[in-house]
């Protein structure tokens, strides 16, 4: 008995004709045989879920750097919190879950430590950039199990590479085919979701804004608190994606608008406001150093001792060695080997 033909065979029976099914995949870069038990998908989201790169984000900042209150956003509470919206939208909408949690659950494995500070400066650091969704696609491709990557299907590799928006617009223009399936583009809406409801929530714990600065127009189309602002955008897109059919996500114009405009609220007050974030200057002086160390030719010994390797003779290899190093780090990793390089150490000897 093959359970996973089985469960293929339900994904037919109960999904939507707009979604992904296990069985269409575009499959894997490498061929190998398909599990017994699990549909590709799913078997995906079991790899994502036990690499290390996953469970480092139990280490990497959301917003707050290295925060001691128990109660704030790490990268992988986010994660998580993305993963639970998504599949709950993903559910009603009947899309494939085991897709969308896949995405979900990779979608910022390429995060840098100290956040939107670390990715920041590797960005102005290495030649031609660095972006987070195309470190986590690196991740997933080329660097998790020791650089034989996780041999994920396409679909899961496409949403993880195209859920970042940025500032720009997270739902796809009407009238306009998307290359990312359904699933992918869910993600992408449920990682704006997460970030501007958890983060606002964050922010105002934190005492870097009060709730009473949140524009008026937010408040009115989302509602004041949390779980009230979830709510309304989450109901928003099922609602309406329902009653147009179903073949492409919408939202009414003024809760995208209000979405929109906390967005920009939040980059504004909290994630490029360096003034508020003295502790991200500090993050950001730590990753260039470290870069700078372990890319000088002369601090070879120092490379090997932290990589465990040679490094690459090629500047532009050594150059892209380090960045992957560094974004793969934990906040506490790179703190501690910013300490182990750059501060002196009290004389031991008796």
């Amino acid at each position: 008995m093959n359970l996973r033909r089985q469960l293929e065979e339900r994904e037919d029976q109960l999904l939507s004709p707009h979604a992904a099914r296990s069985a269409q995949s575009q499959g894997r870069p490498r061929s190998e045989e398909e599990c017994s038990l699990r549909p590709a998908f799913q078997h995906d989201r079991d790899r994502i879920l036990y690499c290390k790169a996953f469970r480092r984000l139990k280490h990497k900042t959301q917003v707050f750097l290295a925060p001691t209150g128990d109660h704030y956003r790490t990268r992988l509470t986010h994660t998580l919190e993305v993963a639970q919206i998504a599949r709950t939208m993903a559910r009603a909408l009947r899309l494939n879950e085991d897709l969308t949690e896949a995405i979900a659950l990779g979608h910022d494995l390429g995060h840098t430590p100290f956040g939107h500070a670390g990715e920041a400066e590797l960005n102005n650091l290495l030649p031609g950039g660095f972006r987070h969704h195309e470190q986590s696609l690196r991740v997933v491709d080329k660097l998790e199990k020791e650089g034989q990557g996780l041999n994920l299907t396409f679909e899961v590799r496409q949403g993880i590479a195209g859920h970042a928006k940025g500032r720009g617009p997270f739902l796809a223009k009407s009238g306009q085919d998307s290359n990312l399936t359904l699933e992918g583009q869910l993600v992408r809406v449920a990682d704006v979701i997460a970030y501007i409801a958890h983060d606002t929530e964050d922010a105002v714990r934190g005492g870097v804004i009060q709730r009473s600065e949140l524009p008026a127009g937010v408040v009115e189309a989302l509602g004041p608190r949390l779980s009230r602002q979830i709510d309304t955008m989450v109901r928003d897109l099922i609602t309406q994606t329902l009653q147009a059919g179903g073949a492409e996500l919408v939202m009414r114009p003024e809760v995208a608008e209000a979405m929109d405009t906390l967005r920009d609220f939040l980059y504004d007050k909290v994630y490029e406001n360096m003034e508020v974030h003295e502790d991200f200057i500090k993050a950001s002086k730590m990753v260039r150093e470290i870069y700078e160390k372990l890319n000088d030719p002369e601090q070879d010994q120092l490379f090997e001792e932290y990589r465990g390797q040679m490094p690459p003779e090629d500047a532009a290899q050594r150059q892209r060695a380090v960045a992957d190093y560094i974004a793969g780090m934990t906040d506490r990793y790179a703190i501690q080997m910013y300490e182990d390089i750059f501060l002196p150490r009290p004389w031991g000897r008796i």
